[in-house]
């Protein structure tokens, strides 16, 4: 296995937790799957001569084995499976060492284990014995689950997923090793490896392994093309996560009808994830948020910037974080944006905001939960350095906290209204292209003369209504008039809520940019309709 890269983990990680166990802290919890990359860590520290006055032994405890050494060879002839033996074992033993205890922690709670009590109690009767002896316990498990009476001795440490140099180790390994094989392929350049390398970032080495191993395996081959391989492992990640849905999407910028202030300024963000960006002293964009009329494609914006970004789109439905056992909807939370920042640069999603935070001003049935989890979003939105942007949407704003606008949680708010006349050309043509239609066969601006105050998602039933109705004749083919009927056909959003919109409008032009290029002034010039369909033949 690899060791870990000195910049990322011998700096950060590995030094914290070497000056955690000189200073004679009891108890440090390490939050990671990655055990064997914990072990490696902490044999470092244990073999650096220079941190200690007298050298520490290393025993590994699990549950299968009880104390083994280094090796894997028994440590001592007691008995040591149970978790009370162990603790007896560390009680007694009277030299400096570390103890390391994988999974540990169900046996620290009363339900999991019938000795749990038991067990909690030897631990607190060790921790103030172990100080004066140079003894430290070190649990490396998954999952935070400290019991109460342990909070005050325990310390936790997060060990970081592994960096560049880490995978790019891996990579190279699996090149050298199939350079000479005949069956295999291999077809990368620099700039390729460095694609692959970026796109490990999230897995864990093991993940990062078997995703390379699966690409060879599967295609006979190793190229840029094995990038999808690996996204697909960050796909798996995110499923397991039960709370981040993974979005796959095809749409970019080519694919939204007008909105040419927001395009314009999202790609100028995209710059910013690049190093380059880092040396001119420019931070991670950090998320924008679109308040607008139903329908007029704020969701398609949020797609279209993942595709444009190419960056994994992941929808956080803020509905799953909330359950029923105490802490649990705080630790989902937890868990869901250490999720999102372990795949990053990626692309949070979070649709119809306002619906998600309607418990956010805390309620008397929930105990404050609501706002609780809230806070946890807003503080992790502001103090945040990985690179996740959020892409917020919402309708309704009066259900928004007011502390959610400000800046330093989003860079900008938007405003997306109806669609102008413009506007609404370039959407009818979109629709009307990916049905295989061709425009000038239409009389585009009678259609959209008819459907003055329509949204996007009603501009795109005019023509799927159109179709059905031109199919149900045989040997028809679609015309104006069907799309003109269509639209007589219709209700528009814009006439059954009208006051909802006029009073959105007012509160947009006090707090937000507006999404459109604005009459007179200079903005992003839309795509023509060449340059559109040729993206849309791309897709």
């Amino acid at each position: 296995m690899s060791k870990p890269e000195t910049g990322a983990i011998g700096d950060g990680f590995g030094r914290d937790l070497a000056v955690y166990i000189r200073a004679g802290y009891p108890i440090i919890n390490i939050i990671s799957s990655e055990e064997d990359r914990a072990l490696e860590v902490i044999e470092e520290i244990r073999k650096d001569h220079t941190l200690w006055k007298q050298p520490r032994t290393l025993f590994i405890w699990t549950i299968s084995r009880g104390f083994v050494d280094i090796n894997g060879e028994p440590a001592t002839k007691d008995k040591t499976i149970l978790p009370e033996q162990a603790l007896m074992f560390m009680a007694k033993y009277d030299q400096a060492a570390i103890f390391l205890f994988k999974d540990f922690h169900p046996y620290l709670k009363d339900g999991q284990h019938k000795n749990a009590s038991l067990i909690v109690r030897m631990v607190r009767d060790l921790v103030g014995s172990q100080k004066n002896q140079s003894k430290t316990m070190i649990w490396v498990s998954p999952m935070l689950q400290i019991p109460q009476e342990l909070e005050k001795e325990v310390t936790v440490l997060d060990l970081p997923l592994p960096g560049e140099n880490e995978y790019r180790r891996i990579l190279t390994g699996y090149i050298d090793q199939y350079k000479d094989n005949p069956r295999v392929m291999i077809d990368l350049d620099e700039e390729g490896i460095d694609g692959m390398v970026k796109a490990c970032q999230g897995l864990t080495l093991c993940e990062a392994e078997n995703a390379l191993a699966k690409a060879i395996v599967s295609r006979g081959r190793l190229d840029s093309q094995d990038i999808k391989t690996i996204l697909a492992e960050k796909e798996q990640i995110i499923r397991k996560s039960g709370i981040l849905e993974y979005t796959a999407t095809v749409d970019n910028f080519g694919t939204v009808g007008g909105l040419g202030n927001l395009k314009l300024w999202l790609k100028q963000r995209n710059r910013a994830f690049s190093q380059k960006a880092r040396d001119f002293g420019l931070p991670h964009p950090r998320g924008v948020m679109l308040v607008g009329v139903p329908g007029c494609g704020k969701s398609l914006c949020a797609k279209a910037v993942a595709a444009e970004w190419q960056k994994p789109l992941l929808k956080f439905d803020l509905g799953r974080v909330f359950g029923s056992l105490v802490g649990e909807s705080e630790e989902r939370m937890r868990k869901a944006l250490k999720t999102a920042e372990e795949v990053a640069p990626a692309i949070l999603w979070i649709d119809e905001l306002e619906k998600g935070l309607s418990g956010a001003g805390g309620s008397v049935g929930d105990g404050g939960v609501g706002a609780r989890v809230f806070g946890n979003l807003l503080t992790w939105m502001e103090e945040k350095t990985k690179p996740v942007f959020v892409v917020a949407t919402a309708n309704d704003i009066t259900s928004l906290p007011p502390e959610l606008l400000r800046k330093g949680r989003m860079d900008e708010i938007f405003f997306v209204d109806l669609p102008t006349p413009q506007e609404r050309a370039e959407i009818l043509m979109i629709h009307l292209f990916r049905r295989r239609r061709d425009h000038a066969q239409f009389d585009i601006a009678r259609v959209v003369h008819a459907t003055e105050g329509f949204n996007g998602a009603e501009l795109e039933e005019i023509v799927i209504s159109a179709m059905y109705e031109a199919f149900s004749e045989t040997g028809k083919e679609m015309t104006t008039d069907h799309l003109s009927k269509a639209a007589s056909e219709i209700v528009p959003l814009s006439q059954s809520r009208h006051h909802d919109i006029e009073a959105l409008r007012q509160w947009a032009k006090a707090n937000c940019r507006p999404a459109a290029e604005q009459p007179g002034k200079t903005g992003e010039k839309s795509d023509s309709l060449t340059e559109r369909r040729t993206r849309l033949l791309d897709l």
